[in-house]
């Protein structure tokens, strides 16, 4: 089994916040993630594939599709975008570094099955100490 990674960046804007909590309570819990007025990061975004070398090509995936694809699926829809308000697939959702993985591993694990590759991990960085990473 092979493994390809592809990394990636966008910048979004968000707010933490829980709605059923008063304004006090959501900045004693997220701090000054929960301003009024959002605030943004710099997202790195690491796509790993895996399966086995096409025999003609080498390829598990071709990178260059690869790229295309994250590009269309994700970083079209997220980049220089509020996470809360401007995101089809973050409506309604927490936009934690958390939430925000999963609704991107839910964009790309079918368009990557249909290239004949299989999603393996995203990590996705949201500060230079903070990222999570997920397996499905």
């Amino acid at each position: 089994m092979i493994y390809l990674t592809r990394i990636e960046h966008f910048n979004a804007a968000h707010r933490l916040f829980n709605a059923q909590w008063s304004e006090e309570k959501n900045v004693e819990v997220f701090g000054k993630c929960a301003n009024k007025n959002y605030h943004g990061h710099n997202y790195k975004l690491y796509v790993t594939v895996k399966g086995t070398p096409n025999i003609e090509t080498g390829f598990i995936v071709n990178a260059k599709i690869l790229g295309r694809l994250i590009e269309e699926k994700i970083i079209e829809q997220i980049d220089h975008k509020n996470l809360n308000i401007d995101v089809p697939f973050m409506q309604n959702k927490f936009t934690s570094v958390e939430n925000v993985i999963v609704a991107i591993w839910n964009e790309l694990e079918q368009p990557i099955a249909d290239l004949g590759s299989q999603l393996h991990k995203l990590k996705l960085e949201e500060t230079p100490n903070i990222f999570a990473e997920y397996y499905g």
